[in-house]
């Protein structure tokens, strides 16, 4: 039956105005069995409007809940994941064709307006198609003229215009129609009376914001005294129509400005930011260098400055990896592991970097909390996320970190809810809280409330371009001196799953030499190039340098040996990817090494498979790369000429 009417949404409980406050679909499918409705006051709400199950589906529009479809049943009802889907569907579907004829209301009324601001207004207005056939003409036209709409519209209206003026008249209106210019006449026009008038024509062509040409708005100015008068007063006349031509010309103007300014303004931002932290890394590089240049230098100095450089250039990978995580073109390693058991793993860690004064609860709501995803990744999110709950709480309050999964990931800053199964790993603190103007900036890169040099504005960037990156997403809520809970979003795999033991960057034995192995060297850049053929003879490696891929390939259908080999992935011509595919086909048994700081192909596509050894690296991550792939293959040898 019907319940239209008005209806105190709290008299249903406090819970389910919660959910709906929040936009999470209600379902209730025995009022007087869910424990958010039993409640006596509840459940006589229900009673009151004669229910049992409902579903409900509500519209949480810039923060604020506009609208909800609701669907009930008198007696309890198991919904299906179907009836959920469509009610979501339906709400959304409403709610958009409710815009829609709000915008063509508004429209209607502007129309309204427009027409009854030009029919007042002191001259004669009107306007034509792309074709240039004249579809709206004002008031005063039709009063100055004595025409009427039937005869005027189209191209009619050059029958008010003198019989000598109306062929270069209309010829000169669509010459300056095709060429999409302004044009400006001079012509004798009838009045009603019979008698004919001076009057000035002055159109300008009108644009959309694509710049396709949508017709003409012209304005007819009687002008028949003041042309007898004196010829003076015609330059005043065209200052007045100019502006009527100039007018949409400026808007565009205006509007494109704007857009600039904002588009300056982000990469002003981005570049300012970017600029700060790696001078400040620079910094400490150079004065180190110029220590150690020092003859004299004690030895436990210069290993501190060369400790300083080492620590310093980790940390200018780590930024350039957290700004290629926002921009989801990190190169990830995406392996099937536990959440939660990771989770659970890394929490001693957490709760060092957090202090000992911040108590961290942890609950595993699932078992197992199976993702794909990048482990490293996964963790350096964590960790940022733990980092910002520690600063909000200023080092001393309650952490309470949760891993459950779920069976949809809810609407996320305009977006909708994704159906499907996640795993959620939400951090809640007791913090100060974020100010709700801030919270759609607070994933922005460099943007931070902190104080300079307490953080660089990039760990939850970081977190974000992971989570889109892997197919998730990031949702904060947040309530002013109560606290903040970041809640991560990852696809959930099926099955079971267990974590890689992974061996520590450094737990690899390091091969200092690589006597007797040949390595075929591919980078484009010269400075580099010499770099990494000098590591690898250092190590003990033959090197051979190819400047691209061509002349790797011609190199390896000579006769040289060759155990692996070494190639950067953005190159001129073909890419290292697609390089050691060509590779792979030609010597199966020959392995290659891709290494770069940053490649399109590899973010997007990822690594087809091959090693690969991110920049900036050290020797000793190259050789253990190399140890390991030449280690794990038989001796390659080319094919008999």
């Amino acid at each position: 039956p019907s319940r239209e009417g008005t209806h105190d949404l709290a008299g249903f409980g406090p819970d389910v105005l919660a959910a709906l406050r929040a936009g999470i679909p209600l379902l209730v499918t025995d009022a007087a069995q869910d424990p958010r409705t039993r409640a006596p006051e509840s459940l006589a709400a229900f009673d009151a409007i004669d229910t049992r199950a409902a579903i409900t589906a509500s519209l949480v529009k810039d923060g604020r809940m506009r609208a909800a479809l609701y669907v009930h049943a008198r007696t309890p009802r198991p919904w299906t994941e179907h009836d959920i889907g469509l009610v979501i569907e339906v709400a959304e579907r409403t709610w958009a064709a409710v815009e829609r004829a709000r915008a063509e209301s508004r429209l209607r009324e502007s129309e309204s307006r427009f027409r009854t601001m030009s029919d007042d207004a002191p001259v004669m207005s009107w306007i034509t198609d792309p074709s240039g056939v004249c579809t709206y003409l004002n008031r005063r036209w039709y009063e100055f003229t004595g025409q009427s709409p039937e005869t005027a519209e189209g191209f009619g209206w050059l029958d008010a215009v003198h019989p000598d003026d109306r062929g270069w008249s209309g010829e000169t209106f669509l010459q300056a129609n095709a060429r999409r210019e302004a044009f400006r006449l001079e012509y004798r026009l009838r009045r009603r009376d019979g008698a004919y008038r001076w009057a000035i024509d002055a159109a300008s062509p009108r644009f959309d914001a694509n710049g396709e040409f949508l017709g003409y708005f012209g304005s007819v100015i009687d002008i028949h005294d003041r042309r007898l008068a004196e010829t003076g007063l015609r330059e005043l006349n065209e200052t007045l129509e100019s502006r009527v031509a100039e007018r949409t010309a400026e808007l565009m103007k205006a509007e494109e400005a704007l857009r600039q300014a904002q588009k300056m303004e982000a990469v002003g931002q981005l570049t300012g930011g970017v600029a700060h932290d790696f001078n400040n890394l620079l910094t400490i590089i150079r004065s180190s260098v110029d220590f150690l240049r020092r003859p004299d230098l004690a030895e436990e100095r210069r290993r501190r400055y060369v400790e300083a450089i080492s620590d310093t250039v980790d940390r200018a990978a780590k930024l350039t990896g957290q700004l290629l995580a926002f921009a989801r073109r990190q190169a990830l390693k995406p392996e099937l592991f536990d959440a939660a058991e990771r989770l659970d793993n890394v929490t001693d860690m957490l709760r060092t970097i957090v202090g000992a004064r911040i108590v961290i609860e942890t609950e595993l709501a699932c078992d197992p909390c199976c993702v794909v995803a990048d482990v490293s990744q996964f963790e350096t999110a964590l960790i940022n996320m733990a980092v910002n709950a520690r600063d909000a709480m200023e080092g001393e309050g309650t952490l309470t970190i949760r891993a459950e999964g779920v069976s949809e990931m809810p609407a996320i800053r305009n977006h909708a809810a994704s159906p499907g199964h996640f795993v959620a790993v939400s951090l809640t603190d007791t913090g100060s809280g974020i100010p709700p103007d801030r919270l759609t900036q607070i994933f922005e890169p460099f943007y931070t409330t902190k104080e300079v040099g307490k953080g660089t504005g990039l760990g939850l960037s970081q977190v974000y371009g992971f989570a889109k990156q892997s197919g998730g997403d990031v949702a904060v809520s947040s309530t002013l001196g109560r606290g903040t809970t970041f809640t991560l979003y990852l696809p959930r795999a099926d099955g079971t799953c267990s974590i890689d033991d992974r061996a520590a960057p450094g737990g690899e034995e390091a091969v200092e030499h690589g006597r007797g192995r040949r390595v075929l060297v591919v980078e484009d850049n010269l400075d580099v190039g010499r770099f990494a053929t000098q590591i690898l003879e250092d190590l003990g490696y033959e090197t051979v340098w190819a400047a691209n891929a061509d002349e790797a390939l011609s190199v390896l259908a000579g006769p040289a040996r060759f155990d692996a080999v070494f190639s950067d992935v953005v190159m001129p011509g073909m890419s290292g990817v697609r390089l050691g595919q060509e590779i792979r086909h030609r010597h199966p048994d020959l392995p290659v090494v891709l290494t770069s700081g940053y490649s399109h192909v590899l973010a997007e596509e990822g690594r087809h498979g091959f090693e690969l050894l991110q920049k900036p690296y050290a020797a000793d991550e190259l050789s253990r790369v190399l140890h390991r792939v030449i280690g794990g293959r038989r001796r390659y040898a080319p094919a008999p000429a």
